[in-house]
């Protein structure tokens, strides 16, 4: 079980120009350096990367002149491919994850699924049009984005919160921490799945 788990890509578009470098088993040693040239994103995916243990590096030339959109997905489209390349046949994980994070007054919910099976259910509520750069339609598409492209099953739910920061902030740290769970060694080579394959 000591197949390393990281991955460099590139995704290139007319629209936005990608690279990432991840690891998936970084923790005592990270690296975490993200430019998306949007950065309230940046900051999402920063905790993103923390909490999930993993060494990142993320740079993106996109289309900001036309707005957030392209950016914003395409990143975490080629984050979601990153993930699902470093993690490999998911074999000898513990494939469930969840966890809940709070900061200060927000609370949110994470529960993953490394399935296969892509599917995003993200409950975000944000009332502010914008943070910062970023308009906040954008965080829950980021979300879709990153499980369809990382084919996996999940749950985001910020609880409470009256601070549209906060309650962005406590989602991505709440999957960050389900997301570090799921792909936990168990030290067997088993394919978590009654059916023998995901």
């Amino acid at each position: 079980m000591s197949i390393s788990r990281k991955i460099s890509i590139t995704r290139k578009t007319k629209e936005t120009d990608i690279s990432v470098a991840l690891n998936l088993d970084s923790a005592a040693n990270q690296t975490i350096d993200v430019n998306s040239g949007i950065g309230f994103l940046d900051h999402m995916y920063d905790a993103l990367a923390k909490h999930s243990g993993w060494s990142l590096s993320l740079k993106c030339q996109g289309d900001l002149h036309i707005d957030d959109h392209h950016t914003a997905e395409d990143t975490a489209i080629a984050l979601g491919q990153a993930f699902k390349q470093a993690l490999g046949e998911p074999r000898g994980i513990k494939r469930f994850g969840y966890a809940y994070a709070p900061l200060d007054e927000a609370l949110s919910r994470a529960v993953v699924d490394i399935s296969g099976r892509p599917f995003a259910d993200v409950t975000l509520d944000l009332k502010r049009e914008k943070l910062g750069t970023l308009s906040t339609e954008m965080l829950s598409h980021v979300l879709f984005s990153f499980a369809t492209s990382a084919g996996i099953t999940l749950h985001v739910d910020v609880i409470k919160g009256k601070n549209d920061h906060h309650r962005a902030e406590s989602a991505f740290k709440a999957l960050a921490v389900a997301l570090r769970q799921a792909i936990e060694r168990t030290g067997t080579n088993d394919v978590p799945s009654t059916k023998g394959v995901l």
